[in-house]
């Protein structure tokens, strides 16, 4: 999803997963064999791929990204791969919404601050979810480092908290997730 590709940090870079363990982090928001999990900016399927794993034979993941060559990638790794649970689409998330109340996880992977109108974006997350369903946001911390984005283009906690609470969602949690980055967990308000 993001422009960053290979200026900060490249979204498939081996060395990531030295500070990020995505099986870790999905295990972590509860991702489970079963469950259909959403994975909004899905980039080059850091998480969807392992949350397809997951999920296993019985559960869906969908992707989304609107880098038709991020949706390419992912394609290619997961038929590698033999995971036929795992349907991706290539769109702006501000005008897709993949299934009507369908997602058990709704899960933006450090792209929140990415979209043109986050707001639009979690809107659109709320028709995905089912209403026992939870929205994640893992997404950067607001300071300077060698990692990611600039700073000025992330979202502190408390501004990611309040766009999600004003798409009309309630905040569950707000953890540390790692070195870099903060994890906010939401259900429909």
């Amino acid at each position: 999803m993001s422009h960053y590709r290979g200026s900060f940090h490249p979204f498939d870079d081996p060395e990531r997963r030295k500070w990020q363990d995505p099986e870790a982090v999905l295990s972590g928001i509860g991702l489970k064999p079963g469950l259909i999990f959403v994975d909004i900016g899905c980039g080059s399927g850091f998480f969807a791929l392992p949350a397809a794993r997951m999920v296993g034979k019985n559960g869906k993941v969908y992707g989304l990204d609107a880098n038709p060559a991020f949706i390419a990638d992912v394609k290619e790794q997961a038929d590698k791969e033999g995971l036929k649970n795992l349907y991706l689409s290539s769109g702006r998330a501000e005008e897709t919404i993949i299934c009507k109340h369908c997602a058990d996880i709704v899960f933006f992977g450090i792209a929140l601050h990415d979209f043109q109108d986050p707001s639009k974006v979690l809107e659109n997350a709320r028709s995905i979810l089912k209403p026992i369903g939870k929205m994640v946001n893992l997404d950067w911390k607001k300071e300077e480092m060698a990692l990611g984005p600039p700073a000025h283009i992330r979202f502190d906690v408390n501004k990611a908290s309040r766009l999600i609470e004003n798409a009309g969602f309630t905040i569950e949690s707000v953890e540390d997730s790692g070195l870099y980055h903060y994890l906010i967990t939401a259900r429909l308000a």
